[in-house]
């Protein structure tokens, strides 16, 4: 089940579940434990576990994965958020997650990790939802973004607080804990729309001048970087320089997927292929480096993950989830 690897396109780690997995996500906040928190989708089940790695624990040999509640979903899980309110520290422990589903419903999931597993549906999204995010604060609201050319932020009951009209589909929506009255919306056309959340305008747009734009993420490290992937390009902007990228790359052969920075580089990030004929390709850079720093590939890879604290990804697959480390 856990296995260390030598070849540099295998996983350093793998782990098996239960189910083909869509998505998959670390808690991006400290939830007061040593281990960190994971949750992956897929078909019909949220699964949230603890991971352990060798990198961070010595005493570790490898990676020590636990499961620590399977939620009963019932429909394909497309996008997983975490709440900043998620606590292990806690007594009784409290566990706070928000799911989109194929169903384009929003589930608030709150759980004490024993007898109280609850959720709330949010309903009003006419299409398919493709991101979701906590407020990185307080946790008190939900972005999300959809093929309804819509990106609308929730209330924790499921009120519709704001509601911005979209040009094209919406394709991702971040929240930066130093930038807690803006959100960031990148738009399937190309354009990636800065939304001051007080005044509901928008403030700023980059543009991508490649289509289809699929994946855009706001570096945590430097809140001046965005980076996206369109069409087979990795594109990065500075926002002080120009609305257009100020550096780019065709990196697939297939369409790229996803684009996500490393919480702990702001130099380092992933990008994903669509699967190809067999394979999804995983790409770890580094912008001082020309070339990848390091490829993977996973049957049928889906979503993608950075450890929230040590330089290490992860993507779903069937019925696995597949673990990289970077040397940095």
């Amino acid at each position: 089940m856990k296995m260390k690897q030598d070849s540099a396109r295998n996983a350093t780690y793998t782990v098996d579940c239960e189910d083909y997995v869509h998505v998959v996500e670390f808690n991006p906040f400290d939830s007061g434990n040593v281990g960190s928190l994971i949750a992956y989708g897929g078909n019909n089940y949220v699964v949230i576990g603890t991971c352990r790695f060798q990198e961070e624990d010595a005493e570790v040999e490898g990676i020590q994965y636990e499961t620590l509640r399977t939620f009963h979903h019932g429909i394909r899980v497309d996008a997983i958020a975490w709440s900043p309110e998620t606590r292990l520290d806690a007594l009784p422990p409290q566990i706070r997650f928000c799911t989109a589903a194929a169903d384009r419903k929003l589930r608030l999931f709150a759980s004490d990790l024993q007898d109280k597993n609850e959720y709330k549906i949010f309903d009003g999204h006419s299409d398919y939802i493709n991101d979701l995010v906590f407020a990185p604060k307080e946790g008190q609201d939900i972005a999300s973004v959809s093929d309804d050319h819509t990106c609308r932020v929730w209330d924790l009951e499921g009120n519709q607080k704001a509601y911005f009209v979209l040009r094209s589909p919406g394709m991702s929506v971040c929240w930066h804990p130093e930038e807690a009255f803006k959100l960031m919306v990148a738009e399937k056309n190309g354009t990636i729309r800065f939304y001051d959340l007080i005044t509901q305008q928008a403030i700023l747009s980059l543009q991508s001048e490649q289509i289809p734009l699929m994946s855009a993420h706001w570096c945590l490290r430097n809140t001046l970087k965005i980076g996206a992937v369109a069409g087979n390009d990795w594109l990065i902007w500075d926002i002080t320089r120009s609305s257009y990228p100020q550096d780019k790359r065709p990196v697939h052969v297939d369409r790229a997927r996803l684009f996500r920075w490393s919480r702990v580089n702001e130099n380092l990030f992933a990008t994903t292929s669509y699967p190809g004929k067999m394979t999804s390709q995983l790409l770890v850079h580094h912008l001082g480096h020309p070339q990848p720093i390091l490829i993977g590939s996973a049957a049928v890879g889906s979503g993608l993950t950075w450890h929230r604290t040590l330089p290490l990804c992860a993507v779903g697959g069937d019925h696995k989830l597949f673990f990289w480390v970077t040397e940095m």
